[in-house]
């Protein structure tokens, strides 16, 4: 028997990142993105500016990782009973945080963070946008539908709202969502009957 004692699950690392990113959201909703400094960061939540620069390196890492936490889906996509349905309030719900002001900074803040080094590794943002479509398409195959290829979904729905979003064009209306979603729908049917 060993007298080491056992690992906390969390521990001060998990309390310290609670802190900090408790603090920068407080702060980044206070004053905005483009006054808030470390060592603010570091005196709302309690720790030295060094503790914040040794675990994220910067501002942008640090805006960077509460960006994805908060990005992070916090549910399963809503069920609505069919394919077509789940797939149009997933993609509406999307096209809402992704237009929103706090959801076109997240998504900035994560990939200037990324910088060059990281083209080709998949954003935290798209695995999560795609792990939301393996679950709608998943249930859809469950329920004898149809489905569209996850990357289709990807390609032709995901895509042009995040590119709409980022290079500053006019945002997707609720108009083009369900014509890009009933093109896929159409597009699986099509496949699945030839």
């Amino acid at each position: 028997m060993s007298s080491l004692p056992a690992s906390r699950p969390g521990g001060r690392s998990a309390r310290v990142q609670v802190a900090v990113h408790k603090a920068t959201r407080e702060l980044l909703d206070e004053q905005g993105r483009a006054s808030v400094t470390v060592p603010m960061i570091a005196a709302r939540a309690g720790v030295t500016p060094s503790t914040i620069y040794r675990r994220w390196g910067d501002l942008a890492e640090l805006l960077a990782d509460v960006a994805v936490e908060r990005l992070k889906p916090d549910s399963e996509p809503l069920d609505t009973g069919s394919l077509k349905g789940d797939l149009l309030a997933w993609a509406d719900q999307f096209r809402d945080e992704m237009s929103s002001e706090l959801g076109r900074a997240m998504v900035r803040d994560v990939v200037s963070a990324r910088g060059m080094e990281a083209l080709g590794e998949p954003c935290p943002c798209a695995v999560f946008a795609k792990s939301q479509l393996e679950a709608i398409i998943e249930r859809g195959r469950v329920r004898g539908q149809q489905v569209p290829a996850v990357d289709a979904l990807m390609d032709r729905v995901v895509a042009p709202i995040v590119y709409r979003m980022m290079f500053g064009l006019p945002m997707a209306t609720p108009k083009d969502v369900r014509s890009w979603v009933e093109a896929c729908a159409k597009e699986a049917a099509c496949e699945s009957s030839s």
